[in-house]
């Protein structure tokens, strides 16, 4: 092997080895779930656990909390634009807020993308999300557990106590049971 090819197959190597470094960087963190929903209940109201108050801009930047929604039931689905469960699920919520806002409900969306302030108004213009959706962050995550996976959604009753909590996708109809269990 001559020079010439030597350095070439050197710099085609060293290229791969950079490109694997800067991918396994820059890879996200949280990883989507589908293949095993993951249920966590909590039936004794003893024993229940207040749901962390958090405060995240929507995605017109106005400053929200958990405390705003007080007195309703809540579904707080942690989330990402590439999550392609998270994306799955979104018209269930659209439809079961549509259907239960009247009720007391309230769908709270945290995004949970690296550069959400970017991406996420657009693609929940785009996909007709008519819920809340907030801008997360490191901190929200760590205050609900460290959110590993996504999506994971918690349901919140009236008085602020988590109910329930999913990890992985779910169908309408299991979030639909738990919500009206606590309407």
């Amino acid at each position: 092997m001559n020079n010439k090819t030597f350095t070439i197959v050197l710099a085609v190597i060293g290229a791969i080895i950079i490109f694997g470094i800067v991918k396994i960087n820059t890879a996200p963190k949280i990883l989507p779930i589908k293949e095993i929903p993951q249920e966590i209940s909590v039936k004794k109201k003893p024993h229940l656990k207040p749901a962390p108050e958090f405060s995240l801009k929507d995605v017109s930047g106005i400053e929200k909390k958990l405390s705003d929604f007080k007195g309703k039931v809540v579904i707080i689905d942690f989330w990402a634009t590439w999550c392609p469960p998270c994306k799955e699920e979104i018209p269930h919520f659209i439809d079961l807020y549509n259907q239960y806002k009247e009720q007391g409900l309230e769908v709270i969306g945290i995004a949970l993308d690296m550069r959400g302030e970017k991406v996420v108004p657009g693609f929940a213009l785009k996909n007709k999300i008519n819920y809340t959706i907030l801008l997360g962050n490191e901190e929200v995550s760590d205050l609900y557990g460290g959110i590993r996976a996504i999506p994971t959604t918690f349901i919140v009753d009236k008085d602020g106590n988590i109910r329930k909590k999913y990890i992985g996708y779910n169908d309408k109809e299991v979030f639909e049971k738990d919500i009206k269990e606590l309407l």
